[in-house]
């Protein structure tokens, strides 16, 4: 049985997201699976490092998948490409040891989130920009970015359901940087809760508008309370920048 990694680039505008949810085949997972397992004339279940939400895009998304086909990786990566959607790629295809898991294995991921800051929006980067016409205030920002670093309780900006789950996560580092009025937002954490970039990136918008003070993170963090946190901000923005192992 050989071990297949695989990086993919996706734009995940019109996909329900990587996981395979049931019947619905319209997921990054879903594609995949289904060529794989024509290609290989196997029942195919590829392993992904990360849950992406519907919209949010990858480059690269790390997974990997098990088969006894004798195809040549060159082989397998020019009939990936032949057959994928042509907003899916794959490349760097590569036999690993058997041990390897693309989710496991990870010890860190780094998400983007793109704003784009100025007065109309830019037609050409909608797609995978959220408009902001305001002012935001990148100081403020920054500094209510720093009390999320560390090892602490995110119940606040998650919209999981489950209480069984822990919402204990690592943040190592925010950075917020603007360019060309773009406003980027760089996360690397051990991993994400369900929608929590997204929650986070939403209450700082609030913090950059003047809405919220940066202290203001902090009592959210040791409320836990998802209602007084700042709006959950549209998928199209996230990008999986780099899954690091």
């Amino acid at each position: 049985m050989r071990n297949i990694r695989i990086n993919l680039a996706f734009d995940g505008s019109r996909y329900s997201g990587w996981q395979r949810l049931g019947d619905d085949n319209n997921t990054i997972q879903g594609k995949l699976e289904e060529l794989l397992s024509k290609m290989t004339g196997e029942k195919t279940n590829v392993i992904g490092c990360s849950r992406t939400d519907k919209g949010v895009h990858a480059r690269p998304y790390v997974c990997n998948f098990f088969t006894e086909s004798n195809m040549t990786i060159d082989e397998m990566e020019e009939y990936m490409n032949r057959y994928l959607p042509d907003d899916i790629v794959a490349y760097n295809l590569g036999e690993v040891d058997d041990r390897y898991h693309s989710r496991y294995n990870a010890k860190s991921k780094l998400y983007r989130y793109t704003i784009d800051n100025n007065k109309y929006q830019d037609v050409f980067t909608r797609r995978y920009t959220s408009h902001v016409a305001e002012t935001l205030d990148l100081r403020l920002m920054q500094e209510a970015a720093s009390y999320l670093i560390g090892n602490q309780d995110f119940a606040a900006f998650t919209t999981m359901k489950s209480k069984k789950k822990s919402t204990i996560k690592t943040i190592m580092d925010i950075k917020i940087t603007e360019k060309d009025n773009y406003i980027y937002i760089d996360y690397e954490g051990d991993g994400f809760l369900h929608n929590m970039i997204r929650i986070i990136t939403g209450t700082l918008i609030r913090v950059g508008k003047k809405e919220l003070s940066p202290k203001d993170i902090k009592n959210i963090l040791e409320a836990k309370d998802r209602s007084i946190a700042g709006p959950m901000i549209e998928a199209k923005g996230l990008c999986l920048l780099e899954v690091r192992y």
